[in-house]
């Protein structure tokens, strides 16, 4: 542990599943509301903040990667944790280039976006953005993420970090 440093990074991934947790917390309110901002608001800030945990603990940039190595064995996280993939946030990140890449590959596609509950529908439509409120997963195309599994996961790590930050 690199004392101090490691804290502040430790302090972080306990700041983003906060954040997380009250992003949960709007997501609920909206089965009933079903209001569209706020659900895929609530969703963003889900991915993102899984993004910023995932970054600290699995940098890109090979200068820091003894760093995420060095924080994953301090937290005893698999090296595969689900967190250590963010294909579902760059899909929301990068959305500009999935929409291009889409229409150069498929100009004439229906194209269906921000979908609520889209596997109830009953047809194999081209949903790009979906979520299904009542399992809690969300889909990108034919791809799907259970978020319960993601934030368990976030959970998790947040128990972790308790015996090194003040909660």
């Amino acid at each position: 542990m690199k004392n101090f440093e490691d804290l502040l990074f430790l302090d972080e991934i306990v700041l983003q599943v906060k954040i997380a947790r009250k992003a949960v917390e709007l997501l609920e309110t909206t089965k009933t509301t079903f209001d569209k901002i706020e659900v895929w608001g609530s969703i963003q800030s889900i991915l993102v903040t899984a993004g910023n945990v995932s970054k600290i603990l699995w940098p890109s940039d090979n200068k820091y990667k003894s760093r995420g190595e060095r924080l994953r064995e301090l937290l005893k996280i698999d090296k595969d944790n689900i967190l250590s993939n963010r294909k579902f946030r760059n899909h929301f990140e990068h959305y500009d280039s999935r929409i291009e890449e889409w229409f150069n590959n498929q100009p004439s596609a229906v194209y269906i976006d921000l979908a609520m509950n889209p596997s109830f529908s009953g047809l194999d439509l081209n949903t790009h953005r979906g979520y299904n409120s009542f399992n809690n997963t969300l889909q990108f195309r034919e791809e799907i993420l259970d978020l319960n599994h993601l934030l368990e996961e976030m959970e998790k790590i947040l128990e972790s970090c308790k015996p090194y930050t003040l909660i």
